[in-house]
């Protein structure tokens, strides 16, 4: 058996995906490494793998989180953390390397070290029909003219990542599309945009969906059907007043509202109909099985789970690719979309009503969910690396890309 290193981003979307697959390549007999933030360290131990810390702690997200602020963070971040990285994998010595897609410092390594790099996709595949959010572009040349600061942060670390680390055929912009010879997509062919634009080094496993530690704080129990859902995802502070729109315009419409307000305590929602069950945190696969409707903030692992589970979607982004991933919804037939200035309690509801009672979403929403089952998960996504270790060739070589099955 091998050993497998993971670098990811220290964000909860890009982690979540690869923790069924660590867990089956650690039952499969792999050694897994993981390097990652504090914040990570419980659950990645959870699934069998070795955590090696980045140092420093926990690191804020940028803040504003644009592209042009994104890129100087990953850019400074891998600067700044590639001698421990390197220094932990000159010990653990992997046979394969797996990163994030937005992880520099993850891709550089596998070339200081010569060894095979798998990158990961926790979003879309991006090419120029499907552009990436760092993409080079009119906007981003605005932002760099009304950031200099910015902008010089991000010149000054890479050209010191230049200097002192191979970075050749890395991006020299598009810092959230890193690719290699193999990428793991983690959503179906079906849900990405411009499929069939996308080469044979793409493979699109499906969502990344294992079980989770059983939440018994969770009410279970008292959930009335039908049971309508509504969160806003981690990243973003959620505004309490939408949250309790949500709540109230869904309130006549279901059995139980489930409403997770992550980071906003649900106190400061106010007083809620009886039936509305507001908590920080919820069990949200378990939610979904149960669930007729789901009001999210499009993100992308969100909508994996929804669809996997056959749910339509009210998608109301908040920013990064959310608006990218609600139009997708929509052009597919399983939700609709709703801007944050245009939300009501009479919009939702009125959306929602069209959600519930139109037989047209439910059927789409089905039709997805057997496309992201059949797709193969984390299981595929493991089946995949280990045909991808296998066709490694002599050090220093990335092996070649083993045609899929299934693609």
């Amino acid at each position: 058996m091998s050993t497998i290193a993971f670098l990811n981003i220290a964000m909860q979307g890009h982690v979540n995906p690869t923790l069924p697959l660590v867990d089956e390549l650690v039952r499969r007999g792999h050694s897994v490494t993981y390097h990652t933030s504090p914040a990570f360290r419980e659950e990645i131990e959870a699934v069998g793998a070795t955590v090696c810390l980045y140092p420093g702690g926990d690191q804020p997200l940028p803040d504003p989180p644009t592209p042009g602020t994104l890129m100087a963070g990953l850019a400074g971040t891998a600067a700044r953390l590639l001698p421990t990285v390197l220094t932990d994998l000159r010990k653990v010595r992997p046979g394969l390397i797996v990163h994030d897609s937005a992880c520099l410092w993850g891709a550089i390594a596998a070339r200081e070290l010569k060894v095979p790099a798998a990158a990961s996709f926790t979003t879309f595949a991006f090419n120029r029909r499907v552009p990436s959010p760092t993409r080079g572009s009119w906007s981003l040349l605005a932002e760099a003219a009304a950031r200099p600061r910015t902008l010089r942060s991000y010149l000054r670390s890479r050209r010191g990542l230049r200097r002192a680390f191979d970075t050749r055929g890395l991006p020299m912009l598009d810092m959230g599309n890193i690719r290699q010879p193999l990428n793991v997509v983690y959503t179906s062919r079906s849900f990405q945009p411009a499929v069939e634009d996308f080469d044979e080094s793409y493979r699109f496993v499906g969502p990344s969906i294992g079980a989770r530690p059983a939440d018994p704080s969770f009410p279970s129990d008292r959930l009335t059907d039908p049971v309508l859902y509504a969160s806003l995802g981690t990243v973003f502070n959620a505004d309490p007043q939408l949250l309790r729109c949500f709540a109230t315009a869904l309130a006549p419409l279901g059995g139980t509202v489930v409403v997770s307000t992550g980071k906003t305590d649900p106190d400061a929602l106010g007083p809620l109909p009886a039936n509305v069950l507001a908590r920080r945190s919820v069990p949200q696969p378990e939610v979904l099985a149960r669930a007729v409707l789901f009001v999210t903030h499009g993100g992308m692992n969100s909508v994996n789970e929804a669809m996997y589970a056959g749910v339509p979607m009210l998608v109301v982004p908040q920013g990064a690719d959310q608006p990218m991933v609600a139009r997708r919804v929509v052009e597919l037939g399983a939700g609709l979309s709703i801007r944050t200035q245009d939300v009501t309690e009479g919009s939702v509801r009125a959306l929602a009503g069209r959600l519930l009672h139109s037989p047209r979403f439910s059927a789409a929403a089905a039709t997805l969910c057997v496309a992201q089952r059949e797709a193969g998960g984390y299981r595929r996504a493991a089946d995949e690396l280990e045909r991808y270790l296998q066709a490694a060739g002599p050090l220093g070589q990335q092996p070649p890309v083993v045609p899929s099955e299934r693609g």
